[in-house]
Order: C-alpha cells, then structure tokens, then sequence
C-alpha cells in the first residue's frame, strides 16, 4: 500500500515537472479569425480616441502570427526568451509613463495591451487554442467602448460580432479535437450566420434597453485629456470668447479672442452663443447656425451652467465683481481641483460629469451647479463670485475634463418654509434694479401675482408662479426689433412688444423678482442637449445655450428656474429617475405610435414598475442590510436559474410518462435510471442487445433484474401477453435498492 502510494506521488510529481505539451493549432482559418478580432479591437480602439497612433501594430501582429504558424512545430526557446525580455521591457515603460500620467489611464493601458498582444503573436504555435489573443480583442472593444462619443463604434461591434461567431465555431471544432484539414469540413452556411448575427444583435439590443442605469464613476481617478502647459501668467479676470470681433450693428464691452478690450460694436456671430462674456448685450439680433459644441457623460441631465451675471445695464447684463474672480490651484499628482462653496444648501446629491469638447469654446468651464471638484488638465483654474469656472486657456477640440457636483434637491415641502431673510452680500449684490423702471415692474408683477387663484406667499412658489405667467401671457418674437439705445429691455417686453427673445423672458423675470424683494440673478449655459441611447451621452449644440434665471432661497442655495415659452419650469432635476433612460427612450417612441388611451394606461402600468425597480435597487445600494439582502436574493435567483431547465426537463418527462401505458411507464423508468447510472441504450438497440450489452458492464444482480423487466415489456408489447403488473412494480423497487446501495 505504502509502494503503490509512493509510485503515485512521483509519477504526480513528475507530471508536474514535465507537463505534456499542448499540440500545436493547426487551423488556418482559426488562426486567421483571431487575427481579424485582434485588428478589428485596434481600429475600433484608434477610432474611438479619434487617433491612429496603433496601426503600426496591426501589420507587426500579422507578421508574428506568419511567423508562429510556420514555427508551429519547433520549441522556439530563443523565441520565448525574446518575448519574456520584450514584456518586461514595455511593463517599464507603462510603469514610467504612467507615474506622468495624473488623470484617466484608460488609453496607457491599452497601448500596453496592444503591445502585449504583438509580441504573444510570436508566442502561438505551441498553443491549443488562440483565446488569449480573442480575449485581448475583446478587451479592445470594450475600451473602445468606453472612450466611443459616436455611433461610429457601433460598425466595429457589428463587425466584431460578424468575426466572432465563426470564430467561436472554430474554436469550439478544435477544441473537440476535429482535424479541419478539407474545405467543407470548415464551411459554415452565411444563412446560419446570418441568423446567428441578427439573434445576437436583437438580444444585445434588448439587454441593453433594459439594463438599469446605476450610478457610476466610484473610483475618483475620471476622465481626463493630457496635461496642458499654459506659458505665462493666468489672468483669472480675463475671458476669451473666439465669437467676438468688431463690428457695427451694436453697443459692446467685453473681451476678444487675445483677451484685448473691445468697446464699441460687434456684429452677431452665428457660430457662438453671445452670453459667454463678463457682459452680455441683449440687444443683438441674429440666429445661431446649429453645430455640436460637446459632449456630455453625466450621471443625470441638467442645465450645464457657464456663467451668472449680477448687475442689469439696461440692454444686457455685466458682472460688477469679475475682479474678485480668485485663482485656484491643483497638486502635480493630481488633475483635482477642489472648488470653495459658496453658499450654505439643504440635501443634495452627488453628480459625476464627463465633458468633452467638440468645437473651440470659451475659457468658461461648464459644470452642473455646485461644483465640488473638477478634474483639469490645466495647473490653474479660476472661480468668479457667482460660481462660474474659468480656464487659463481656450477650451479646444478633444479637451475632456470631469467635474462632480452637489446638486440640490427641489423638495418644494422644504422649499415653501424656506425664511425670507437675506444676509447683507445677497441683499447688496442681487436686488439691484435701474430706479427709473422699477415702480412700473413691480405693478406688474403685483399685477400678475393677484390673478393667482391662492396667492403664493414663499419665494419658490411665486418664482413658479411669475415663469408660468410669462409663458402665458408673453410670447416668443423671432422678428423683434433692434432697441433704440435709450430703450430699456424689460420695459419694452413687458409694454411694447408683449414678448421678446428666449433670453428675454429670463431677463424680465430676473427683474420681476427683484423688484418684489426676492434675490435673483441671470445663469447662461446650456440645456441638457439631445440624449443619444447608444452612447449613453448628451450631445450639445451651440443652439441649446441659452439664459435661465437663478433664485436664491435661504438655508437652501439658489435654484434655477426657466420661463421661456417651450421649455419646463424648471430643468431636468435630480429628483427625476433616470435609472432606466434608454427604455423611457425607446417608450417614448413607441408611444408616438399608439392611441391616446393605451398609452395613458400602459404609462401608469410602467410607471408603477419603474418606481417600484428604483425603489427597490434604492434600498440594495444605500446600506449594509441592502447589500445583505441583494446578495441572498443573488444567490437565490442563481440557485432558481439552476433549478429551472432541471424543474423544465422533469415536467416534460412527467408529461410524456403520463401518456404511455403502465407497463411502458415502467419500463421508460428502468431505462432513465440506468441512464444516470452511467449505462445509457443507444437508440440503434433492442431491448435484448442493451440487456446482453448490461451483463458485460452490471453487476450480475442488476443485469438479471433489467432482463426479467426487459422481457416482460417485450412479451406486452410484441405479443400482448397480460402480466403481473405489480410484481414487476416490485421487481423495479428491488432494482433501484441494488443500485442505490452499489
């Protein structure tokens, strides 16, 4: 016993010393799929950073795999010593690059793993499969995924697919050990692939339409372009707007594109927003041609706000403490910039947004209210006195920046006990109003208020109350004319003209506010833009900028609200559940299509569903008992999802036992029994050559049991012979004990 103990540890241990080989892949069709996934990966991986820096890698990945086809047979030890010293080498060199490296290490990751994949090509031939290589393509994609801003990416996935599933055929052959040595043996019908590809893309599409959104971004190390070297010193002051140059057709002060003053007259650009400036003229007159500024990953929409103005001039608006802007600096390790809160706030939420830019734009940084921290590629930053964010430099295309934001709730309970005493700063900097035009908007205001069937008394009610008047009472005037220059803005749209521009309406509630008591200043930036369900980002034109006025409620910060006609009251809000966007997408869509009464029912149907869902990954997600329970119910939807095809398979078996006679019912037993057992009957075989085949496998005692069974059923059912039904019940109970017990 101790002998053959002995023996079987060495041969164990001699095994482990000398592995058997894997043999070498033989197919070149499957070598050459591989390959295909790999370089599909680099392009889709070069396309969606919108470089080519990695196509060197392609025609050096197909050289390796040449290379390791026809080495296929050979040890190659030199080979191997080569590829071990070529990955310490490029380890080295990520290690390095990447202790420069402050933000996002996403693209210095994948140019390791492109480099990992070119030399593992030369390491192929004495592997039984190529899944290193597919898995590496994989991982290509998924990045690409990640970085993609486009529809674009979704070519490369539909082409990755294509690749794939013959490739997964291949690999499934060699893996059975099939020699796919002629043409048809390797053949596989486009018809079949076909409906494999549309199967596969319908499922993934379905998946992903019903995938909950959840919040992301948990690791602090976000989204970050490439460091930039501003040469000089940062003017925090000073903004830079590529939008405006000289011209004749109205009044301005502001700054031009080297930051030079420009008093005088501009002309409307048709390119850039007007509103991004220290001062704005909102006499200009003119239509923005579309065009994408950015675009916009963010845990929940909103309005990207830009910059806040303070002061009425009449005609526009100017900030009267942008010399008080301070500067704001970052540590070399890091791209965080940590941003002083102005305000105090009631309950808030945390939300992480992703900007990349599209089209040049001014050194203005737009954010979500609240910044709490933004991830710069700059030293510096600046922050003016209302909560705008500044850049030392132009923001360009492909800059990309993060920033996270404690956004307010709108908890209109809380908002209405809200005090209406204001400090001494916001009483001073946010209720300024021209005397000579101040009895005439706060008549009119009073004026709007009493139409109110409750007269709203706290500050957020009346601020609702005056932004749904304005809708109601003023309308848009595309065709409004050029104000003399004695001409007071908001006295001609609320007695002249009954309307004005979008911007206009914001300027006139702003005033309205303040001249009742209420703090309030002008915010310009941008709505939340055109949500794209495939990328998963807002994509943001130059024509969704606009001005909203922001309110100040004690205790509570400022909130934003938006009386241009179109538009909600309010913006997009955290309050709001966006854990299932793409489905509400698809749903709105679908809803176009139907009777107003079914889609009454079927939205209250889905909203109870919604809430319910968000309700419930709520209370998963905000504790240690969420936790505890989503892990037991985890387990038990594994342990049900593993049940299920077994629950299915006995339930068809029942089905199909009750419909055969008792003595048949017995004998289908006897052979599923067997069939666990290990001894299953082949199909070709009759009843007596499976019984002679069980006397040379069984026990003697079983295989003697089986064929009194085997010849009872033959004698029922070839010569209809009665028999005595219940010994052979007990014969069948005597068979199960034996084989139980051996």
């Amino acid at each position: 016993m101790q002998r053959s103990l002995s023996q079987a540890w060495r041969q164990r241990v001699s095994q482990r010393l000398n592995p058997r080989p894997h043999p070498p892949e033989d197919s070149i069709a499957l070598r050459m799929g591989v390959q295909m996934l790999v370089c599909v990966g680099i392009l889709a991986t070069d396309s969606a950073v919108g470089s080519w820096h990695s196509l060197w890698a392609i025609p050096l990945s197909l050289i390796g795999a040449t290379w390791s086809w026809r080495q296929r047979h050979r040890r190659n030890i030199v080979a191997k010593i080569g590829i071990a010293v070529g990955m310490l080498l490029v380890l080295a060199v990520f290690l390095s690059r990447l202790v420069g490296q402050a933000g996002d290490s996403r693209i210095l990751l994948t140019e390791l793993l492109i480099q990992v994949q070119i030399l593992h090509a030369f390491d192929l031939p004495r592997r039984k499969d190529l899944g290193y290589s597919a898995v590496i393509g994989v991982i290509l994609v998924g990045v690409a995924a990640t970085v993609s801003e486009t529809m674009v990416f979704g070519g490369w996935l539909l082409l990755f697919i294509a690749c794939a599933l013959p490739v997964l055929i291949l690999d499934y052959r060699s893996r059975l050990g099939l020699k796919i040595l002629k043409r048809r043996s390797i053949s596989i019908p486009s018809a079949q692939l076909g409906k494999m590809l549309l199967a596969v893309v319908t499922l993934g599409l379905i998946i992903f339409a019903l995938l909950p959104r959840l919040p992301g971004y948990q690791l602090r190390t976000l989204p970050v372009s490439s460091a930039i070297d501003f040469q000089g010193k940062f003017d925090a002051q000073q903004i830079v707007n590529p939008g405006y140059g000289q011209g004749d057709s109205a009044t301005w002060s502001g700054t031009g594109q080297g930051g030079e003053d420009l008093p005088g007259e501009i002309v409307f650009d048709d390119q850039f927003y007007y509103g991004f400036s220290q001062s704005i003229n909102q006499n200009l007159r003119g239509v923005l041609k579309p065009e994408i500024v950015m675009r916009v990953r963010s845990q929940a929409p909103g309005f990207w706000r830009v910059i806040a103005f303070d002061e009425y001039t009449g005609q526009g608006w100017q900030m009267s403490r942008n010399d008080q802007a301070e500067t704001l600096s970052r540590p070399t390790w890091s791209y965080k910039f940590l941003i002083p809160q102005l305000a105090p706030r009631s309950r808030t939420k945390e939300v992480i947004q992703t900007y990349s830019i599209v089209a040049p734009f001014p050194n203005l940084i737009p954010a979500l209210s609240q910044a709490r921290e933004v991830y710069f590629p700059t030293r510096e930053i600046a922050r003016d006195p209302d909560g705008g964010l500044r850049s030392p430099v132009q923001l360009q295309d492909g800059l990309t920046y993060s920033v996270i934001s404690d956004v307010p709730y709108r908890d209109r309970t809380q908002l209405r006990r809200a005090p209406r005493q204001y400090s001494k700063r916001i009483r001073q900097h946010y209720l300024q109003i021209p005397d000579d035009i101040a009895p005439q908007i706060k008549a009119q205001t009073e004026q709007l208020l009493a139409k109110a069937n409750r007269s709203p008394i706290s500050t957020y009610e009346k601020a609702l109350f005056l932004a749904q008047s304005l809708k109601q009472h003023y309308s848009l005037q595309p065709d409004l004319p050029t104000l003399s220059p004695e001409e007071d803005l908001v006295s001609a749209f609320l007695f002249k003209f009954e309307g004005g521009y979008p911007d206009h309406f914001s300027t006139t509630l702003t005033l309205m506010l303040r001249s009742i008591g209420i703090p309030a200043r002008l915010v310009t930036g941008f709505g939340p833009g055109k949500f794209n369900a495939f990328t998963g980002l807002y994509e943001v034109q130059n024509i969704d900028a606009y001005a909203l006025t922001e309110v100040y409620i004690p205790q509570h910060g400022w909130f934003t609200f938006d009386p241009i006609p179109g538009h909600d009251l309010v913006p997009p809000s955290v309050d709001d559940d966006y854990t299932f966007s793409v489905l509400k997408a698809f749903w709105n869509w679908v809803a176009g299509w139907l009777p107003s009464p079914m889609v009454n029912g079927l939205s209250a149907i889905i909203a109870a569903i919604g809430s319910g869902i968000a309700q419930a990954l709520a209370f998963l997600t905000r504790s240690w008992h969420g936790w505890v329970a989503g892990l037991l119910i985890l387990g038990g939807g594994a342990v049900l999802i593993w049940l299920t095809p077994q629950g299915w398979r006995w339930w068809r078996y029942q089905r199909q036992l009750a419909l055969l006679s008792p003595i048949e019912q017995l004998y289908q037993k006897m052979l599923n029994l067997l069939a666990e057992r290990g001894t299953p009957k082949h199909i070709h075989e009759t009843p007596f050559e499976y019984v002679e085949r069980l006397h040379q496998t069984a026990p003697p005692s079983v295989a003697s049991l089986v064929s009194e069974i085997s010849q009872a059923y033959v004698d029922w059912r070839y010569g209809q012979k009665n028999l005595n039904f219940q010994n052979l019940q007990a014969q069948f109970q005597t068979l199960k004990k034996q084989m139980r017990s051996q």
